[in-house]
Order: structure tokens, then sequence, then C-alpha cells
């Protein structure tokens, strides 16, 4: 809950995070309870909430498929990536996966994640 409260201020303040994986977020604190989303230096400030960002930018294996794709984006592409983010804590692999970079932006664009295991 702590990433996603973080994830939902960043947007609110008009901020594209932009390289949302696990090693971006923090445990800190007593008993490493309190959870930082950290690394903002790729980050992009929009005017407003319905701008959108256009830079190929970010860990290949989290970018969404409009980013992929060459598209604009926006904030929904951090919270794809932090979907791959909880799979992966899930699964203990990443969802999408490549040889090379075209490779992982074919997985993405074209193949389905294997079922969470019950």
């Amino acid at each position: 809950m702590q990433i996603v409260a973080a994830l939902k201020y960043v947007h609110s303040v008009h901020v594209l995070h932009r390289d949302m994986k696990p090693q971006n977020i923090l445990l800190t604190g007593p008993q490493h309870r309190i959870v930082k989303l950290a690394d903002f230096g790729i980050a992009k400030v929009l005017s407003s909430k319905t701008e959108q960002a256009q830079t190929l930018i970010g860990t290949p294996q989290f970018l969404s498929p409009e980013l992929c794709a060459g598209s604009k984006y926006d904030a929904k592409s951090d919270v794809w990536a932090l979907g791959c983010v909880l799979y992966e804590l899930a699964q203990l692999r990443k969802p999408f996966d490549g040889s090379n970079m075209p490779a992982i932006f074919l997985s993405i664009m074209r193949s389905k994640p294997r079922a969470l295991p019950s």
C-alpha cells in the first residue's frame, strides 16, 4: 500500500517516475516496514495531468506497451511497471523477458505472462 500511495502522490503533482522497478523501492525503518520510492533521476515533470511524454527511457523489462511501440505515454506506464514489480514479487521472475531489447519489446507487446501461483 505504501508504494501505491507514493506513486499516487507523485502522479498528483504531475511527475512520471519512468523507472519503477524493484531496485528503486527501498525498505527502511524498524523491521523494514517503511517503503520508499527512490531514484527520480529520469523522472519527468509534466505541466498537467493530460500532458504525455514520448521519450523511450527506463528499464526494458518494466516498460509499458506504449513505450515499446514508441507512442506517447502517461502515468499509466508507471502503474504498468508497478504491476510488473508486483508480478515479480509473487512469481520470483519478471513477467516479460528476452535475450535483447527487441525480444523484450516483442514479449511485452505480444505475450502473456505465466499465471501467478495459487
